[in-house]
């Protein structure tokens, strides 16, 4: 019989695993992480979504909606927005990590079933496979920029492949195979290499910012940039989807936050970090952005959203390498913890025993690059309401039916050795939790059947369920609501079966069986 010990704060270890380790639903990536190994400081966590928002796509958020017509303090105010609305459903999964030292596709079994857990793994696994791609390409794209400047129009002018020059072809291969090999030494490298450059990696930036205030004439011309879309019905058209956009962009990490929070050294650390980390660090990369693309406008005439393009036009090679570097570390460092740690753990949640937590990170890399995220990438339009707005009305879905299931049904208690059984509590129907799916289904349906073309993403423009369109334009808080009040309604009968008994804090160190 296993023996479960609850320490003073609340968080619980599964001291003995041989009554679960011959389990084909476990492995060592997936076991509870054992209390004493649960080190992750405040500041770890403040360092790592330091390193997850301060990168190129985040930057890319910003400027899209400069873009799409909005003026810096529209835009600056609608990141902000969504930011503090998407850390609540973040926070809330965050908990079960730490308190049960669980990734987020062990989690998500209490609810989904054993085996159904891999609908919602998968679904957020092949989303992460997406951004790797999208990440990998812009990188891609810093380093063509940096080697451009250095070895002149030989470089950047190369033949044609597939529409590109085959050096930028190149650039994102050398930026692909860097990311593998730190992701291939394991989830210690990672944590080491966020520590290494959170300080750094908004040098980048601001050198970028810096260059465009000289060149401009200062913040004069740039905050003066007018709103093409005023403050009217015009804006508030904008306005909605792109909200739901910028919380779609964090919808991941709502989901699987406890794939870092299981290393926590408790609740109030990992909560302070984040509470820290994501508001500040989004807000600062906003602001940053929506400044350097408005004083792009004033220089050049054009508003250019992709900072290495922005960066390309500047005439001090000096400047372009140094802020680039900075950008090429700060992309390598959001990419491996926001979209390579999770599909990794997801990737072995499917097949325990066969795909260990490198591997995962190797399928993620190779389904990065055949999603061609150079397309996602085409306009702000695909970019914000296409692909942002269609996934995150999906793990809108999801995120309701685990925010649901662990607050309200099942009182934040799980019975942690079941998680890994075939005969305990959360096999359900053959591993399968029906109402999760259906509730899952609702939302997702609801939230984003009615996905509608502004202007170039490839849905019709009348919507794929036309009397869903304007739910479309709230896709997240649509999923989100719709499956909460499904899986309620569908579990009224099913709460004792789903909630654990609560575990009686004791000692650390001290058993109960």
């Amino acid at each position: 019989m296993a023996l479960t010990t609850t320490s003073s704060d609340g968080r619980v270890d599964l001291a003995d695993h041989s009554s679960i380790a011959d389990s084909r639903f476990y492995n060592a990536e997936l076991a509870p992480v054992p209390v004493a190994q649960r080190n992750w400081t405040t500041y770890n966590y403040f360092a790592l979504w330091m390193g997850m928002a301060h990168n190129i796509p985040s930057y890319m958020l910003a400027s899209g909606l400069i873009a799409l017509g909005m003026d810096w303090l529209q835009a600056f105010l609608t990141i902000t927005i969504g930011n503090i609305i998407v850390l609540i459903p973040m926070l809330l999964n965050s908990h079960a990590g730490t308190r049960y030292g669980i990734p987020f596709p062990v989690f998500a079994r209490a609810f989904y079933g054993v085996r159904g857990a891999n609908l919602a793994a998968l679904l957020r696994a092949f989303i992460a496979c997406g951004w790797f791609g999208i990440q990998t390409w812009v990188g891609g794209q810093a380093i063509f920029v940096i080697i451009g400047k250095l070895a002149g129009d030989g470089w950047t002018n190369a033949q044609a492949v597939g529409g590109q020059p085959i050096t930028l072809w190149a650039s994102f291969a050398v930026f692909w195979v860097i990311q593998m090999l730190i992701i291939w030494r394991g989830m210690e490298a990672v944590r080491k290499f966020e520590n290494w450059t959170a300080p750094l990696v908004s040098v980048g930036f601001l050198i970028l910012l810096g260059y465009v205030l000289v060149k401009a004439g200062g913040f004069g011309p740039i905050l003066s940039q007018p709103s093409k879309l005023g403050w009217g019905s015009e804006f508030w058209t904008v306005f909605a989807p792109s909200l739901m956009g910028m919380i779609a962009f964090w919808a991941t990490l709502s989901l699987n936050m406890p794939d870092f929070t299981r290393f926590g050294g408790s609740q109030r650390k990992q909560f302070w970090g984040q509470v820290l980390g994501l508001p500040t660090t989004m807000s600062f990369i906003a602001i940053v952005s929506v400044l350097t693309t408005s004083g792009g406008a004033v220089l050049f005439g054009d508003v250019i959203w992709d900072p290495a393009t922005l960066a390309s036009r500047f005439s001090s090679p000096a400047v372009v390498i140094v802020a680039l570097v900075a950008l090429v570390l700060a992309t390598i460092s959001a990419n491996l913890a926001a979209n390579v740690v999770s599909p990794s753990y997801d990737f072995s949640n499917a097949f325990p025993k066969k795909i260990t937590f490198a591997l995962g990170g190797l399928l993620t890399g190779i389904i990065g690059v055949v999603i061609m995220p150079w397309r996602l990438l085409a306009n702000a339009d695909v970019y914000i309401n296409g692909w942002l707005g269609f996934y995150g009305g999906v793990l809108g879905a999801v995120a309701g039916v685990l925010i649901t299931g662990y607050w309200v049904r099942a009182r934040t208690n799980l019975a942690l050795e079941d998680l890994y059984k075939e005969t305990g509590r959360y096999w359900f129907s053959g591993g399968w939790n029906i109402p999760a799916l259906v509730a899952t289904l609702v939302g997702a349906v609801l939230a984003v059947g009615g996905a509608h073309s502004a202007s170039g993403n490839p849905f019709p423009a009348d919507g794929l369920i036309p009397f869903l369109k304007e739910l479309y334009n709230y896709s997240w808080v649509v999923g989100l609501v719709a499956a909460s009040l499904t899986y309620l309604l569908l579990t009224v009968r099913s709460t004792a079966r789903e909630s654990a008994p609560a575990a009686t804090p004791v000692p650390e160190g001290e058993a109960v069986v």
